[in-house]
């Protein structure tokens, strides 16, 4: 991982505020540089045709490898997920959850120091995830976490990312409708923020995520892109995930596998605005990517 800010409090800059997340026992320094999780899907129907089940079948070994190589390619974060939330999507059972990412985490934190994150939304899940390594979780349902989901989280000092979504996968993108978008996102998540904060989940393990494409049309997906800095009034760490999604594809005219240069754009859009965290596929790609977007908004 790359050397990152040592400062102990939340401080702010003219770039982008500055945080240390807890997760577990690692430490996080967020702000100085932007950070890279890469997307690991233990799925066989993801929307981005880059699920592990269909490239390697049931191999928590061959799922290691690949895990291995975006760490390689510059990740500094590996989050795994075992059910494709795409719109339409179907949920899995908890049992073939875990089947599909546990053995994957297990085997991935004893390989690594990176920090492991669990994408998930159901308790029992991301309990034993959190006992085979993992160190954050990552949750879709993140403006209405369920209770039994953030005790887990406290119980084992875990970090947490909030997502925004309305609904769910299978019915977000239906009838979608905000009178005030940024508004009521930010104050959806500041309800979660202070669930979390009732559950005496500490304020340094809470992350944000707006949520793009989940429950989002393409204008509302820009809208976050483009005003994605008004997030900061959560005072929360940004994370944020544009990564091939389907409005990059509506633009471009690029099929899911075509649309790293329209990612490019966007997450060096978001990391202008002040993102902490970009969560992607190409990490190798996006790798430069980030690297340069982190040298103008760091420029004298």
């Amino acid at each position: 991982m790359s050397s990152r800010s040592k400062n102990q409090k939340t401080t702010s800059c003219s770039a982008r505020l500055r945080f240390n997340l807890s997760a577990c026992h690692q430490i996080l320094p967020l702000g100085t540089e932007t950070n890279i999780m890469g997307i690991l899907n233990v799925t066989e129907d993801s929307f981005s045709a880059d699920g592990l089940l269909e490239k390697f079948g049931k191999n928590p070994h061959a799922h290691v490898r690949y895990a291995l190589k975006l760490i390689n390619d510059g990740a500094d974060i590996i989050d795994i997920g075992g059910e494709s939330t795409r719109p339409g999507s179907t949920p899995v059972s908890v049992d073939e959850e875990i089947r599909r990412v546990v053995p994957v985490i297990r085997r991935l934190a004893k390989k690594t120091k990176i920090p492991i994150s669990v994408d998930t939304y159901k308790p029992e899940v991301a309990k034993q995830a959190l006992e085979a390594g993992a160190v954050i979780v990552n949750t879709i349902k993140g403006n209405n976490p369920s209770a039994a989901l953030l005790k887990v989280i406290k119980d084992y000092k875990a970090a947490v990312v909030l997502m925004h979504m309305r609904k769910t996968p299978r019915t977000m993108q239906k009838n979608i409708f905000y009178q005030d978008l940024i508004a009521e996102i930010l104050f959806e998540l500041k309800k979660s923020v202070q669930k979390c904060l009732e559950t005496d989940i500490k304020s340094d393990k809470i992350l944000i995520d707006p949520g793009i494409g989940f429950a989002k049309t393409t204008e509302h997906n820009l809208e976050i892109i483009k005003r994605l800095k008004e997030f900061e009034v959560l005072k929360k760490p940004i994370l944020i995930g544009t990564s091939r999604k389907s409005f990059i594809g509506k633009i471009t005219n690029k099929d899911s596998g075509e649309r790293a240069w329209g990612t490019a754009a966007t997450i060096t859009a978001c990391i202008l605005n002040g993102a902490h965290i970009v969560r992607v596929h190409d990490v190798k790609q996006m790798y430069d990517v980030v690297r340069m977007s982190d040298a103008i908004l760091n420029s004298k």
